[in-house]
């Protein structure tokens, strides 16, 4: 997922800062070696070694400027009896980038973080009220709409994980999110994968109910019901409190929001591939069975509208489980960093809008039972009597 991987920035200044590193220590192994010419040091960007006075030293432009962009040139400098010149080309002509590299990227990051703020802002009021009209309309109270409300406050924390973790690591200019490391960071952090990983559990939840829906095979009991509940809320604690011990005892760096190359990523990663590919086989599945109900040969035509709705219901459903998560979580965390923040944030943060209005507001039985709640507030207030005032009927399945 993009709240996991390595922000550029933060690449580009770790990789400058391993560089340095490796830059003094050939320093220091050359000492006073040679005091004619040119001595080596370190301009913040390159590394430069002994020269001869009149000689010419070309070095390539650091591999970490290719996050910026996709070629990269090289720089020179000439050891006179004044010292080195200055580099030329100049560092943003040769390596096309400007010299203040993470300023050139601010404007990227500022326009994603604008858009999917934008997303989040309006998902979690979009969300809220759904849930306040699936838990305040009486005649709204079943098994499936208590899925569905469990689904919505999944985004609703997601949204509000998401907006903490940029208020802690992002809250002042000054401050340096690469290496942040506070108890409050951290806190914030191990909220947010919760929140993450409760949101794709609940997804898998939705996948299984449909299908127990079209089996024929749910029960309306409330020993299934703690059962989903277990499986979305309890499964992620555990899987929380495994990798918060692998942090503390193995990797306490940071403020725990980098995970290159860390192989207890996978204690949170892992669980969330496998319900994503968990999920898109439901899906298919759901695809085959509909196709089967649909065929007029098997089922009677008075039972035929009510299949074709729910598969209309459920294709439309199928973009939001998931299913672009199957392309994305089998390749390399740093694949196409730009693609995956643009999908991952910027469309993901629109997620929990489209659930609720199809799940929610498109949905007839709730709209059925707001209009009869409207009427009846009319017919209180103004004692007019609406001929459509009349019983609703559930008859969706969604």
């Amino acid at each position: 997922q993009a709240l996991s991987s390595l922000h550029p920035e933060c690449e580009y200044i770790f990789q400058l800062e391993k560089e340095e590193r490796h830059c003094l220590q050939y320093i220091a192994e050359q000492g006073n070696s040679s005091t004619q010419g040119c001595l080596p040091f370190w301009d913040a960007v390159i590394c430069w070694p002994n020269a001869g006075v009149g000689e010419t030293v070309q070095r390539a432009c650091p591999a970490v400027f290719s996050l910026f962009r996709n070629n990269t040139g090289s720089v020179s400098r000439n050891c006179t009896s004044r010292g080195w010149s200055r580099t030329f080309p100049p560092y943003h002509i040769a390596c096309s980038v400007d010299d203040d590299i993470p300023e050139t990227e601010q404007s990227y990051f500022a326009t994603v973080k604008l858009i999917y703020t934008i997303g989040y802002s309006v998902s979690l009021v979009v969300l809220s009220v759904a849930v306040l009209i699936l838990l305040l309309l009486r005649r709204l109270r079943c098994a499936r709409n208590y899925i569905h409300i469990q689904l919505f406050i999944t985004f609703i924390l997601k949204a509000v994980a998401v907006f903490i973790k940029d208020a802690t690591l992002f809250s002042s200019d000054d401050t340096n999110h690469c290496t942040l490391s506070t108890f409050a960071c951290k806190a914030s952090v191990v909220f947010c994968h919760y929140c993450v990983m409760t949101n794709f559990f609940w997804l898998l939840v939705e996948a299984l109910y449909l299908n127990s829906l079209l089996l024929s095979s749910f029960h309306h009991s409330p020993r299934c019901l703690w059962g989903f509940g277990l499986l979305g809320w309890g499964v992620p604690v555990f899987f929380i409190v495994l990798w918060i011990g692998s942090r503390v005892y193995f990797e306490d760096s940071e403020c725990w929001d980098i995970n290159e190359d860390s192989p207890y990523w996978w204690i949170i990663k892992g669980p969330i591939v496998v319900s994503i590919a968990v999920n898109f086989l439901l899906f298919v599945n759901i695809i085959r069975i509909l196709i089967q109900k649909l065929n007029p040969r098997l089922i009677q035509f008075n039972n035929s509208s009510q299949y074709r709705r729910l598969t209309k219901s459920t294709l439309l459903l199928i973009p939001l489980f998931g299913t672009h998560y199957m392309f994305f979580n089998f390749l390399p965390d740093y694949f196409n960093v730009n693609l995956r923040l643009c999908i991952e944030l910027c469309m993901g943060s629109f997620q929990g809008l489209l659930v609720a209005i199809l799940y929610c507001f498109l949905n007839q039985e709730v709209q059925k039972e707001v209009h009869m709640q409207w009427l009846r507030w009319q017919e209180s207030s103004y004692g007019a009597v609406s001929p459509g005032a009349k019983g609703s009927q559930m008859d969706t399945p969604f």
